[in-house]
């Protein structure tokens, strides 16, 4: 373990619903919950506000609605949740060429490779100046951790929640984590910590007055032996660089499972379209299908087919999910469906597209790549959809957001990052002036620099 704080650990504070209340004014302040907003959705983040109520990730939405009736509720638009984490993570590149990216917006930094931090002192500079940086191009905030390994520099910015900086001075850790819980330390999830609680561990001090032998005996031979290791303040994982893709692929869940046969075969186009789409986007293919299938009870079944060469031809992804599908007994219902692709090359094999049965079909229409989360897609393709938390734009009107819909109606907030809280209009959903809209930057670069916050642009 090195001898200086030069491990950033980065955490942007409550990352989709910050977005959400930066680009809706009249969220500001207020407990916002975005997720699945159907009947197996869940939660995906809670505001700090929110988070007052005992909402959090991985809650069922049901149960958030329970205990926080009056948050908003809004569908994840993961189009600039993407746009936003980019522009972090070149925040970060330009500190080190090791970004080791967690998430959209989780990621270590080596500052030492960068030679931007060499001690204590150096390191808190880059951290300040980073999280300014970060709010002057982003509007947002995010906590950062400073440490000597990267174990502890995800425990300070966690203590540094919210909106905050922390560094662990090296020859300080043990005596830190000593009093933590066992469920600190990365690797001991639920099942490994309550295995430790009934041997009556349950602090990181009680983990390594345990001993190595017996925690090898309680958990096996590489767990137990990493376990003390880190109960010993000992991290010696290095950051790695930001791997290369291994698959691309999508899914949806749905509210309600589905029977019909015909209908799961439709199903499986659809996705195999939208990820060939992504695949297209990222500028990849690749060689294996693989077709994903939750049934009623949910048991999860995988099929996966390899083809001669790497393609990104979408007649042939769906031909090949079509196939793997007819191996899968959907008897009983079908509750979620995922395709993917994996083996992925940069270059396409022309030819493949023979592999595929119907040269005559028709490609279908290209829809937007719009993300999907858990319950949210209608049953009837052709039906405009009005997604709470989406933005809109009417012709008179201007930009705006769905705050909800239904019977016939949609609800609109018009307002804007930079308004006031805006007012609210319903409309027919077939209502002709109004139409689905890009979400609008939440920062606005002024003439000088200055952005509409009145802090100094970077950049």
């Amino acid at each position: 373990m090195r001898n200086a704080p030069t491990i950033l650990h980065l955490d942007m504070d409550a990352f989709y619903a910050s977005v959400e209340q930066a680009s809706k004014p009249s969220l500001r302040g207020k407990a916002v919950i975005v997720g699945g907003l159907g009947p197996r959705g869940v939660v995906a983040t809670a505001s700090y506000e929110a988070r007052v109520f005992g909402v959090h990730s991985a809650m069922p939405m049901a149960q958030a609605r329970r205990l926080a009736p009056n948050a908003a509720y809004l569908v994840p638009r993961f189009g600039i949740y993407r746009d936003i984490s980019e522009q972090v993570m070149a925040l970060l590149r330009e500190l080190s060429p090791l970004v080791e990216p967690l998430s959209l917006d989780e990621a270590f930094v080596d500052l030492e490779a960068g030679g931007v931090a060499w001690d204590e002192a150096s390191a808190r500079l880059v951290g300040a100046k980073l999280r300014a940086d970060i709010r002057a191009v982003t509007g947002l905030s995010g906590s950062v951790g400073l440490a000597a390994s990267k174990m502890l520099a995800k425990i300070a910015s966690e203590q540094a929640k919210p909106d905050g900086l922390v560094l662990i001075e090296p020859g300080t850790e043990r005596a830190l984590l000593g009093p933590m819980s066992v469920r600190t330390l990365p690797g001991v999830g639920p099942a490994t910590g309550d295995h430790l609680r009934r041997a009556g561990i349950h602090t990181v001090d009680e983990l390594a007055e345990a001993g190595e032998d017996e925690l090898v005996r309680l958990l096996g031979k590489a767990h137990g032996h990493a376990l003390y290791a880190m109960a010993l303040a000992h991290d010696e994982r290095p950051v790695v660089a930001e791997r290369e893709a291994k698959s691309v692929s999508v899914e949806d869940t749905y509210d309600v499972d589905i029977h019909d046969r015909a209908r799961v075969g439709m199903e499986v186009q659809r996705l195999a379209d939208r990820c060939v789409r992504r695949l297209r986007a990222a500028g990849l293919s690749g060689r294996t299908i693989v077709l994903k299938v939750r049934r009623y009870d949910f048991s999860t079944l995988t099929r996966s087919e390899t083809l001669r060469g790497p393609t990104d031809d979408p007649a042939v992804v769906r031909e090949a999910a079509a196939r793997l599908l007819d191996s899968v007994d959907t008897t009983g219902g079908v509750r979620l469906l995922g395709v993917g692709v994996s083996g992925l090359a940069d270059y396409t094999q022309e030819d493949l597209f023979a592999q595929a049965a119907g040269e005559q079909v028709e490609h279908a229409e290209e829809e937007g790549d719009q993300e999907e989360f858990a319950g949210e897609r209608e049953a009837a393709p052709a039906e405009r959809r009005w997604v709470a938390g989406h933005d809109v734009r009417h012709t008179e009107y201007g930009h705006g957001w769905v705050q909800g819909s239904g019977l016939g109606r949609v609800t609109v907030r018009f307002e804007t990052p930079e308004s006031e809280p805006g007012r609210v209009r319903t409309f027919r959903v077939d209502d002709p002036e109004l139409e689905p809209a890009e979400p609008l930057p939440l920062v606005v670069r002024r003439p000088g620099g200055v952005d509409d916050s009145g802090s100094v642009g970077v950049g």
